[in-house]
C-alpha cells in the first residue's frame, strides 16, 4: 500500500516557503508526516485537544528541538487558529526544511471538521 508520500505536493503554497494543508488531509496523513503542535501544554490537553500522534513542541522552544529533525521529512505544524503555526512553519522553512505545512485554521478548523482528537 502506497503511503501519503505526496501530501506536501497537494498542499497550497504560501508566501513564507511553506504550504497550508486542510484539516482532513492532515488527519489522513497523520501516520506518514511529523505532526508538531506548537501550542502551550494546557492548550494541547485542553478543550480543543490535539491530533492523535502530534508531538508538543511549544513555539518558544522550537529552535531548541528541530536541530535533529530530517529536513526532507513532511512536517505539519499545528496551533489553535493557524497563526502561530504559520510563523513556526516559516521559521522551519527558513531553517532549511523543505516539506513544511501549516494546519490551515488550526485546531479550531480541525474540530469544526469533527475529526478525532486526543486530550491527554
Amino acid at each position: 500500500m502506497q503511503a501519503n508520500v505526496n501530501v506536501f505536493d497537494t498542499a497550497r503554497p504560501m508566501r513564507g516557503g511553506y504550504r497550508d494543508i486542510a484539516p482532513s488531509a492532515a488527519y489522513q496523513a497523520r501516520e506518514t508526516v511529523r505532526l508538531v503542535d506548537v501550542r502551550e501544554p494546557l492548550e494541547y490537553t485542553g478543550e480543543l485537544g490535539h491530533i492523535p500522534g502530534a508531538e508538543l513542541v511549544p513555539l518558544d522552544t522550537l529552535d531548541r528541538h528541530h536541530g535533529g529533525w530530517d529536513k526532507d521529512a513532511e512536517i505539519v505544524v499545528i496551533c489553535r487558529s493557524g497563526a502561530r503555526s504559520a510563523r513556526a512553519a516559516e521559521t522551519l522553512a527558513r531553517a532549511g526544511f523543505r516539506r513544511v505545512m501549516n494546519l490551515a485554521g488550526g485546531m479550531i478548523a480541525y474540530n469544526a471538521a469533527q475529526l478525532p482528537v486526543a486530550r491527554t
